[in-house]
């Protein structure tokens, strides 16, 4: 069966940055016909946004970066998944940030009270460099700009989205890397920072044709967002589904 761009839309769990916890931490799931192809990052919060909206837990999940407002709640998931006998829960995790991830989240002694559980037993890693390939969609992953070289990746689904995850701006990438169709969903805060793009940067780096098909998220509250909103954006908030083949949102 054909599927068209406008058959997918991208639902954001949360969209607030990693200080700030009044918008959720940044998440969101691509969605084919509004059911879960993938979820995009899985910070504290964002595992209960799933449960209430999807009423089952995630089957697979993109990990962009090993910060824990993007990757706390696996430590919660594996405990379920666990205590559901549920399936292995495909995690697609950049080649470089397995270590990190491992570090972080699987050495803590005793993952259960129960005992008998490690935190690997509950996900099928599946380590993933240049392209993977999940529910016949190829994805293509892109290293962006995060402080230190290596450790953030953006998701790339040619011809129908761009998920920056946290990043500087990186026109090297969006000027020459993508079809011309993607929605392109952007990090962006009021201020830059080491890790993140601010307001000013868009303009500066991007040319204005590009900028039409933004939608910024990652930003401190509802104040930034409608300062950025009155800067011209489209700007994404907890809740939204974006549509990836129109314009419009819900």
């Amino acid at each position: 069966m054909t599927r068209n761009a406008s058959d997918y839309s991208l639902k954001f769990l949360g969209t607030g940055s990693g200080g700030q916890p009044d918008m959720g931490c940044s998440a969101a799931v691509l969605e084919l016909n509004q059911q879960p192809v993938l979820l995009i990052d899985c910070g504290y919060g964002t595992l209960s946004a799933y449960q209430k909206h999807y009423k089952r837990l995630p089957q697979a999940i993109f990990i962009t970066h090993g910060h824990l407002d993007h990757i706390a709640d696996l430590e919660i998931l594996t405990v379920q998944a666990r205590l559901q006998q549920h399936p292995a829960i495909r995690l697609y995790v950049p080649l470089n940030l397995i270590t990190l991830l491992h570090q972080r989240l699987a050495t803590y002694p005793g993952a259960m009270a129960e005992g008998g559980h490690n935190f690997w037993q509950s996900f099928q890693l599946l380590p993933v460099t240049d392209t993977f390939i999940h529910q016949d969609l190829t994805f293509r992953l892109h290293a962006t700009r995060h402080h230190q070289p290596g450790s953030s990746y953006a998701l790339h689904l040619p011809g129908v989205l761009f998920y920056s995850g946290d990043t500087r701006p990186i026109p090297e990438i969006l000027c020459h890397e993508l079809s011309g169709q993607e929605r392109i969903f952007h990090d962006c805060g009021l201020q830059p920072n080491p890790s993140h793009t601010g307001l000013d940067d868009l303009a500066r780096e991007y040319p204005p044709a590009l900028r039409q098909r933004f939608v910024l998220y990652h930003y401190a509250n509802e104040q930034a967002a409608a300062a950025l909103e009155q800067a011209g954006y489209q700007v994404a908030r907890p809740g939204n589904s974006i549509s990836l083949g129109t314009e419009s949102n819900a």
